[in-house]
């Protein structure tokens, strides 16, 4: 029977075709872009309340998880010819169901993060102009980048190689800021670092809430797998996959790691609030004129990036979901400049109606968005591990000259991988705060297998095909 991943290439190659007008700056910078959010800006401080300056080695663990992930795409990448986009990966090493699954939870995921970004650049937006309605604000933030990404994939990776610049930017200054005191140079009472150890010590909490740290912090380091999508849409996709999605997750670890460290070492990791931005808090504490107001601006940057990267995003999995007929054929278009017109619009009609209902019912419709899809991603990157241990089984016996590009340690580093996300979701299961971020997920997840049975009834194709 027809090889799977020759299969999947094979829908892939026909009918409408996008555009591959992004060049490598983009497809890097959109992958930083999916990473550097509000859960670096702002979440951090959940992080550090919790684990003190150990919280250093919260967001070592997460993104070593996070790194070996991104090794296996890139490890496929290269391997499965006509193969990049990251739900397909799940598709051609483990079949359709896993294929449906993985597109349309990869879209549920995007298109929440859609509503879940306008929502909150219409709140930072409201707090400076409180005359204006939120729902105004909201639906104005969502129809200009709606309009960006109707113009072209160029247009889009313009846009977000501008606003992860932005971000980069902010990191490096607030980088330089806060080692020049912290090293003693402009604090007038010499070099802080004392405070990694002093209130209570480095790890005050202890070494398991360090752990259990980690398990709400990865949430902050998924998305570097958007350049999987975009890169699709560049001349080369398997060679820019391959030699960047590794390269841009370390470099954006190091920019967590740095900004976390030098945030303990800078304030004492006791005036941390949740909620807060650290690097608000810490800019404040510095002396910094406008600091809050700077950082402010900074999410706002932020929040708008992953508001355009989500419509890309969603479009373009709601498009290869009609290529493989898992979705309306009719999704299957472009226009002129070769943009997913209508799956563009769908994605953004659906925060429309998010906008609006949060306006009627505030933080109801907000928390079951956010809940719904909180442990999403990791079901997603399970799946692209399992696919990889079976792609790289076949490929080892077949034909190992296409295996350019290894996974580490194989298989342990997969399976070390696959251990640390199941112990993240047990932890999640186990805990009475954050189980119904598994269980929402997980329903949902289960509603959408039961939608495979449904949708594919009489097309005639299995769960999986042999190889």
């Amino acid at each position: 029977m027809t090889d799977i991943a020759t299969r999947v290439a094979s829908d892939i190659s026909g009918g409408a075709e996008l555009s591959r007008s992004l060049k490598s700056r983009h497809v890097s910078m959109i992958a930083i872009g999916g990473i550097i959010g509000a859960g670096l800006f702002v979440g951090s401080s959940t992080t550090i309340n919790q684990a003190g300056p150990a919280a250093i080695f919260s967001f070592a663990i997460a993104g070593f998880i996070i790194l070996l992930v991104m090794r296996m795409i890139s490890e496929m990448a290269i391997a499965v010819d006509g193969v990049q986009t990251f739900p397909d990966f799940a598709r051609a090493g483990l079949g359709h169901l896993a294929g449906f699954l993985s597109g349309w939870l990869y879209w549920y995921f995007w298109v929440v993060v859609v509503a879940i970004e306008a929502i909150a650049g219409a709140q930072i937006i409201h707090a400076w102009f409180p005359a204006i309605p939120e729902l105004g604000i909201g639906i104005g933030l969502m129809a200009i980048l709606t309009a960006v990404n109707l113009m072209s994939a160029r247009a889009y990776g313009e846009f977000e190689f501008w606003f992860s610049s932005i971000k980069v930017a902010a990191i490096i200054v607030f980088i330089l800021l806060c080692a020049a005191w912290a090293f003693g140079f402009t604090s007038g009472s010499g070099v802080t670092f004392g405070n990694l150890t002093q209130h209570g010590g480095f790890a005050p909490n202890g070494w398991g809430v360090v752990l259990a740290a980690a398990t709400s912090t990865i949430f902050s380091l998924v998305g570097a797998e958007i350049a999987t999508i975009a890169a699709a849409e560049s001349e080369e996709p398997s060679k820019v996959i391959g030699r960047m999605t590794v390269s841009v997750t370390l470099r954006i670890l190091i920019f967590y790691i740095l900004s976390i460290l030098l945030i303990v070492a800078v304030v004492p990791w006791t005036q941390i609030v949740p909620k807060v931005s650290p690097f608000a808090t810490t800019l404040a504490f510095m002396g910094l004129p406008a600091g809050k107001l700077i950082m402010e601006a900074v999410v706002l940057v932020a929040v708008l990036s992953c508001l355009n990267s989500g419509l890309y995003v969603t479009s373009r999995a709601l498009f290869g979901l009609a290529k493989h007929q898992d979705a309306p054929q009719w999704l299957v278009q472009v226009n002129e400049r070769k943009v997913p017109a209508r799956a563009i619009l769908i994605a953004s009609l659906f925060s429309y109606f998010a906008l609006a209902a949060d306006a009627m019912s505030r933080d109801v419709v907000f928390s079951f968005l956010l809940n719904s899809c909180g442990v999403t991603m990791l079901l997603l990157y399970l799946m692209t591990a399992g696919a990889q241990l079976k792609l790289r089984h076949k490929y080892e016996a077949e034909d190992p000259a296409r295996l350019q590009i290894k996974m580490w340690f194989h298989p342990f580093g997969t399976y070390i991988a696959i251990a640390a996300m199941l112990v993240i979701l047990v932890a999640k299961g186990i805990d009475p705060a954050a189980s119904k971020e598994l269980w929402l997920s997980l329903i949902v997840a289960a509603a959408f297998v039961a939608g495979f049975y449904v949708f594919r009834k009489g097309k005639g194709f299995g769960v999986t095909m042999n190889p």
